[in-house]
């Protein structure tokens, strides 16, 4: 993790706790502006906030105009949907919420999985501007929270500072030249760890499923084709450059193996079964305990 003597910039946003830490305090007017990305970015994305332009979505079928970042979250995701057949899709909200992961928190179901909503038949997504033909969930989720860290990242370089660390709840980003290691958590045991990673200037992500979990057999890792959650996979870890793109593979980790994902993205990867077993990229730059 950092070095001892970094500062910590602490604060809560999109749902989660954020650390940013670098060498010298983060002045006023710089904490300033990140926690005004944050919150600009919750406005729009939020499917939690009833003001947010993803909230209006689930109101009235119609023509959205988002910021320009949605350009490329958007492009993620198709190509994301296609390589997992659907089973990786930002339209898995009313999934989410038919489980009893909805805006109100209620962890109640409110009846059997649903699978979510075709591509094809409800959304056109190009650019910023996305087009619903029917009332839906947006549900960013999978990559939001890592393209959020790469929109922090750039606001910290704009105002000169390259030596940092972001972690927003275990995604990481590192900039600088001093790696730092990183334990992976095991995922039957958050007090234990399964091997450590040596983070030197890129992303690593996690996802897992016995994180949001609340009730049997509920998690928040949906298959988008049946509404249901996977139990294959129970938690994964990719390295790449951006924190975007490994935060959106530690999920498609669960749909389909690591290497099918190398055939179009360079990262690297390790995938833990339900059965503990482990699969795991030639590069991965981790350790693995015996």
């Amino acid at each position: 993790m950092p070095q001892p003597d970094w500062d910590g910039f602490t604060f809560d946003g999109i749902g989660t706790r954020w650390e940013i830490s670098t060498p010298r305090p983060i002045n006023g007017t710089l904490s300033a502006r990140l926690l005004a990305v944050v919150e600009r970015y919750d406005g729009d994305w939020s499917r939690f906030r009833p003001d947010s332009t993803v909230t209006a979505m689930t109101r009235a079928a119609g023509r959205y105009e988002l910021p320009e970042e949605a350009a490329a979250l958007g492009s993620l995701y198709r190509t994301l949907y296609d390589i997992t057949a659907g089973a990786m899709t930002p339209l898995i909200g009313g999934s989410l919420e038919q489980l009893g992961y909805d805006a109100s928190y209620s962890l109640r179901p409110a009846g059997p999985p649903v699978p979510a909503p075709r591509w094809e038949d409800a959304l056109a997504w190009d650019g910023s501007e996305l087009i619903t033909s029917v009332p839906l969930v947006l549900d960013i989720g999978a990559a939001g929270k890592g393209q959020l860290v790469d929109l922090l990242a750039a606001e910290l370089r704009s105002h000169g500072e390259d030596n940092f660390l972001i972690d927003a709840s275990g995604d990481l980003l590192h900039s600088g030249p001093d790696p730092v290691t990183v334990a992976m958590e095991h995922p039957y045991d958050p007090t234990r760890a399964i091997g450590t990673v040596s983070l030197a200037g890129g992303a690593l992500c996690a996802s897992a499923s016995n994180r949001r979990v609340w009730g049997d057999g509920l998690h928040h890792v949906l298959e988008g084709t049946t509404g249901r959650p996977v139990s294959t996979a129970v938690a994964t870890w990719t390295m790449a450059e951006s924190t975007m793109v490994a935060d959106a593979l530690a999920t498609a980790l669960f749909f389909v193996p690591g290497a099918v994902l190398e055939r179009t993205f360079d990262f690297s990867w390790l995938t833990v079964f339900s059965d503990g077993s482990a699969a795991y990229s030639a590069g991965f730059e981790g350790t693995l305990f015996t």
